[in-house]
């Protein structure tokens, strides 16, 4: 008896192929619509190459997949929960830091408010159209990425409760993209052809910077661009519209290639070098997620720092207070401050926390 499952439903090809999955699995699907207040025209939504998620477009498209497949269908108010996550996003820039929302998603709704839900429900699973899998094996749940490796999501998976890795579901993990689309093609979903979601789903038109400054208003951040031993190299319009590694959108002329290397929040500072003084070693991670019994000793893994990286080999020691320090083979490229690190034993994901910092000149 497969048991009822609460799914993620957001309206996208994803998550309705999954629901189809299910119901074809024997599971009695219940599925949640999250409703978090983002909102685009309709036009804009239906015209754009790529869309937003949660709007009432979506959770429309929602209901109509779930009447298809004859399951119930809910839509939750979120947009109270959901306002935590902008703030978050705003106040991170704000820190000179680059945040990821998704993360952050994950952990506190999907696999958060929504799972709370579902046990009220008395579901025994929760499911999602994450591109990931869930292996059993001797009694444990374990966490792996997607075989579609470019668009396994594991990474942005790596902060779940390790109690919860035996209820989840990820019916569609095991599939590329491209199968997913013609399963649901011949499945008749009409959402067979729709675009995929933005990576961030509240700043559909991919101007964080201009939402920042509108909801921080306050918050004045214009500064100097600034070299490695302090000297004044030009003005820049904020840094929330940088990120460590950046090149393109400076608005600032010199004779070499610059990049963006450090970002200095007391001052508004934006620090500019070379693209080999982005290169470091070592960097240090807080609020570390295990999905394995924390190592006791330094364990040799792979690590990814942002979620388009490939994985790389390092040695990461885990540390009190959930902390981590991980050592890389060969010096990686901007690593950022407010990204995830995570790690990997091949495709099994060992747990991952958040960037505080690196140690560079260690090439």
């Amino acid at each position: 008896m497969p048991g009822r499952v609460v799914l993620a439903m957001s309206g996208g090809v994803d998550s309705s192929v999954a629901a189809y999955l299910l119901k074809q699995q024997g599971y009695e699907v219940i599925g949640l619509f999250m409703r978090t207040g983002v909102h685009a025209p309709e036009e804009d939504h239906r015209a754009s190459h790529k869309k937003g998620c949660c709007s009432a477009v979506d959770a429309g498209d929602g209901r109509r997949v779930a009447d298809q497949l004859d399951i119930p269908f809910y839509a939750l108010d979120f947009e109270t929960d959901f306002r935590r996550i902008i703030d978050y996003f705003a106040d991170e820039y704000l820190q000179g830091r680059t945040p990821n929302p998704c993360v952050v998603c994950n952990n506190w709704l999907k696999f958060g408010k929504l799972w709370s839900y579902g046990k009220q429900l008395e579901a025994d699973f929760i499911a999602t159209g994450h591109y990931a899998r869930v292996f059993h094996h001797q009694g444990e749940a374990q966490l792996h990425s997607g075989t579609d490796p470019e668009k396994d999501q594991s990474y942005v998976l790596h902060g779940l409760r390790r109690s919860l890795l035996p209820r989840l579901l990820f019916p569609i993990g095991d599939r590329p993209k491209d199968e997913v689309r013609a399963l649901a093609r011949r499945a008749g979903l009409a959402v067979h052809d729709k675009p995929d979601s933005v990576e961030i789903c509240f700043v559909p038109d991919n101007d964080h910077a201009r939402l920042i400054r509108e909801i921080r208003p306050d918050r004045p951040s214009t500064g100097h661009f600034v070299d490695a031993t302090g000297k004044v190299l030009g003005e820049h319009p904020g840094i929330e519209n940088f990120t460590i590694g950046q090149r393109k959108g400076l608005n600032y002329a010199a004779g070499e290639r610059r990049y963006v290397l450090k970002i200095v929040p007391a001052t508004n500072e934006v620090v500019l070098g070379t693209r080999e003084d982005l290169l470091a070693r070592e960097l240090s991670a807080a609020q570390v997620n295990w999905l394995i019994d924390p190592p006791a000793t330094p364990r040799a893994c792979s690590a990814k720092i942002r979620y388009r990286h490939t994985p790389a080999r390092c040695t990461v020691r885990a540390l009190p207070d959930s902390r981590a320090h991980v050592l890389f083979d060969e010096a990686q490229s901007a690593i950022t401050p407010g990204q995830a690190v995570v790690f990997y034993d091949g495709t099994r994901v060992l747990g991952g926390g958040w960037i505080e910092g690196t140690s560079s000149n260690l090439v």
